[in-house]
Order: C-alpha cells, then sequence, then structure tokens
C-alpha cells in the first residue's frame, strides 16, 4: 500500500504551506503508523470500474495477528496452477459433513480436475493452512458465517479443514433451525452457520423451505437475527445473491405480523446499501475492535452464460473442466452498482471489517461448479435429462474444491492482516 503521501510530494507540500519541522514530523510518524498497522480491505473486484473502498485504518495490532503481509502483495490478485502433490486439502470421503448438494464425486463426477488447483498470488505465497493453529486460536471461543448457501459451503469447508484432527468422540455437529454448530470439544470451540441470506429479516428466513421468488425483505430488521451473533469472536458474512431478483426490491416497513403491510418498491442497490449500513452499525454496537474480527466475502460469481468465455449459446458450466484463462474476464452476472455500494458504505466504517475479495480469482474456476453432480430433490423430467445444461448448478461449489482457497484467504487475512 503507498502511503497516501509520497516523498517528492511531501517536501512539495513542506516547501509551499512552510510547515514547521516539528509539525512535519508528526505528519511522518501519524503515515508511519497508519501504514503499519492500517487494515486495507482492498479495491472492490479488481478489474471493474466501481470505486474501491476507502482502506480501513487503525493504530491498534489486529486481534489473532501473529505477522503482516508482505507490504505489496496482495493475496487476492494471481493465478491458478496445478498442484497434485498438494490439493485436494482433504477427501470427499474423508469430510462426513458435506451436504450432498456438494458432493460431487459421489454424485458421479467422473473426473477430479477441479480439485487439484491452487491458487498462486502474484509475487508472494500464501501462508500454508495450518489447521493446529486454527484450532488452538479458536480455543474457549466462537467463529460463525452468517449469510446463503454460499457462505454455508465456506463454513462446511473450514470444518472439513478443522475436523480431522479431532478425535471422533470429541465433536459434533447440531442444527437447530437457522442455527448449524460444529462443536470441538477439547477445545471448547465452535464453529457456527447462520442462515440469514439478506442479514436483515425476510420471507426467505426459513433455513429448509426458502425458495420463495415474491422476496421481501423487512427494513431496520437486522436485530432479528443479529442477536444471535451477539458473543462471537470471529464473524464472517455473506450477502448477495439473494439480492439478484431484478433491479427493484420489495422492502417492508413495519412488521411481517401487521394485518396490513406498508411495501414500497426500491431499487436493488439502495435495498443493498440499506443492509450494508444496517450491517456495519450492528458490528460498530456489538463487536468489541480490541478482541473480535469480522469479515465480509465478496460475492461468489456464477456461470450460467457459455458466450460469456465464448463457449456456444444456451450453453453453460455444465461439463465444463478447464479454466478461463483470461486474466481481464468478468462474468455478466456482476452488478456494478452493487458493487460500487460495498465500496461506498465500507469506506466510511470505523470498525476495521476485513474484505476477501474471492470474486475475481473465482470468476475463473467455471470448471469447479456442482453442475449436475449432486443430490437432485425432484425427479428430472425426460426433457431434463435430454439437456442436463437445463438442470446443472452454476451456482454451487463442489467440495473440496474453490472455497478451501477463500478459507485459505481468510487464515491468511486473520494471522498475517
Amino acid at each position: 500500500m503507498k502511503p497516501p503521501f509520497p516523498s517528492s510530494s511531501s517536501s512539495y507540500v513542506l516547501r509551499k504551506a512552510r510547515l514547521s519541522p516539528y509539525l512535519f514530523t508528526l505528519l511522518v510518524f501519524i503515515v508511519f503508523v497508519t501504514i503499519l498497522y492500517g487494515e486495507d480491505i482492498g479495491c472492490i473486484f479488481g478489474q471493474i470500474d466501481a470505486l474501491p473502498p476507502r482502506p480501513i485504518r487503525t493504530t491498534r495490532k489486529l486481534p489473532f495477528a501473529i505477522g503482516r503481509t508482505p507490504e505489496g502483495c496482495d493475496v487476492f490478485s494471481g493465478r491458478w496452477v496445478r498442484d497434485e502433490a498438494n490439493r485436494p486439502l482433504y477427501e470427499e470421503s474423508e469430510c462426513p459433513y458435506i451436504q450432498p448438494q456438494l458432493t460431487c464425486q459421489e454424485h458421479g463426477r467422473p473426473e477430479k480436475d477441479y480439485q487439484y488447483w491452487r491458487w498462486q498470488p502474484h509475487g508472494c505465497d500464501l501462508p500454508s493452512f495450518n489447521a493446529t493453529l486454527m484450532l488452538e486460536t479458536l480455543r474457549g471461543k466462537r467463529m460463525m458465517f452468517v449469510g446463503d448457501s454460499l457462505n454455508r459451503g465456506q463454513y462446511v469447508s473450514m470444518v472439513c479443514l478443522l475436523h480431522r484432527l479431532i478425535p471422533e468422540n470429541a465433536k459434533s455437529m447440531e442444527t437447530f433451525d437457522s442455527l448449524t454448530v460444529f462443536t470441538a470439544k477439547d477445545y471448547n470451540a465452535t464453529i457456527e452457520f447462520y442462515w440469514a441470506p439478506f442479514l436483515l429479516e425476510s420471507n426467505s428466513d426459513n433455513a429448509v423451505v426458502h425458495r420463495i421468488s415474491d422476496r421481501i425483505v423487512r427494513k431496520g430488521s437486522i436485530n432479528k437475527h443479529g442477536r444471535n451473533w451477539k458473543g462471537v469472536d470471529i464473524l464472517v458474512f455473506n450477502t448477495y445473491l439473494w439480492w439478484m431478483t431484478g433491479l427493484k426490491m420489495k422492502i417492508l416497513k413495519g412488521s411481517f405480523d401487521d394485518e396490513e403491510k406498508e411495501i414500497v418498491e426500491i431499487p436493488t442497490e439502495d435495498a443493498y446499501r440499506m443492509a450494508m449500513k444496517s450491517m456495519l452499525r450492528w458490528v460498530k454496537l456489538n463487536m468489541d475492535r480490541k478482541k473480535t474480527r469480522v469479515f465480509f466475502t465478496s460475492m461468489s460469481p456464477s456461470h450460467g452464460k457459455g458466450i460469456d468465455w465464448g463457449g456456444e449459446p444456451g450453453k453453460n458450466c455444465y461439463n465444463e473442466t478447464t479454466l478461463i484463462e483470461d486474466p481481464n474476464y468478468w462474468g455478466s452476472d456482476c452488478r456494478k452498482g452493487v458493487m460500487r455500494v460495498i465500496g461506498e458504505v465500507f469506506s466510511r466504517s470505523k470498525f476495521p471489517i476485513t474484505f476477501l475479495n474471492i470474486t475475481q480469482l473465482s470468476n475463473y474456476r467455471k470448471d469447479a461448479h456442482t453442475s449436475i453432480y449432486k443430490k437432485q430433490w425432484n425427479a428430472l423430467t425426460p426433457e431434463q435429462l435430454a439437456n442436463p445444461s437445463s438442470y446443472a448448478d452454476c451456482v454451487h461449489w463442489c467440495l473440496p474444491g474453490l472455497q478451501d482457497t477463500w478459507n485459505e484467504l481468510l487464515f491468511a487475512k486473520l494471522f498475517y492482516p
């Protein structure tokens, strides 16, 4: 990260404004401190023309940090390299916690190429994921993923990365409505997932039955779910996919229990901004910046239009086994307006939010989706069976796979911000 004032600019300001040596020394010291301890939530999605968020800086060392990422190293900018010696990080059959929607090998995927890719940042390396360090850090603590099914996939990936170190009789996973809790008993630690696809209260909050096309979000309702997040030490948010229902979103003023409901439609970007501001207010009021960390995972791209990467019209991720090689590739499913909202809102946050910018690196991975290799909850029609692209899931990701890399990045930013 470059200092706000390069040395030449500082000299120019000094000459013009005739600052005293004492004031100039103070300015240099402030710049030095902010560089040394600042937390940069990153540019919003690399190659787009959205405004990046202003770096959030703090003079305090961030909780759980044991080092620093080398200066100039952007762990989110890099390339995929094939690494059969060190990938995958675990076997699908070894992790009983993966939902049947994500077990691609069990459901007939004929190859494993998608498992062998490692993310390599330009000019630096990711620290190796250390499960022992992660578990010791979580001793006596709670880690929670909050959001939609994509965040649940990252949650399950984290559990798979850790559970092998825990004896069979010393771990458990339980589900209580919207909350799923993995417990490492000997560590008195929990890794949790909380279903809240909009973060705010909505008519899609049932963790099992939530396929509702006419989605409604209640304004000012962050505490409906937020009361379940209190006391968490490491919080990982995501929300994006469920907002993408069109150019407008229905917002409820009042309560879902009101007989006569006041519902207004506003632009999706404005609705998303409302949710982001609510999230940040909740974090400011309920999280201790001296003891806790908050992460926000950027949007997970889908690959539903083959023409985006030069494929055939009407095709999608089905039968795709290679990566997209164009470093500037950006899928048409990305809503730049919503991305700008993240930059605008996060840049004003006084609480240090660590931004996990997984979008660009995931954009290259059209090969890594579950596609047709997952549990189908409804019987497929003859028409669907004749055209697999028609029912291929190009949103979610096979495990093991891409989302393990998301957790390697989370690990890097947790311990080496």
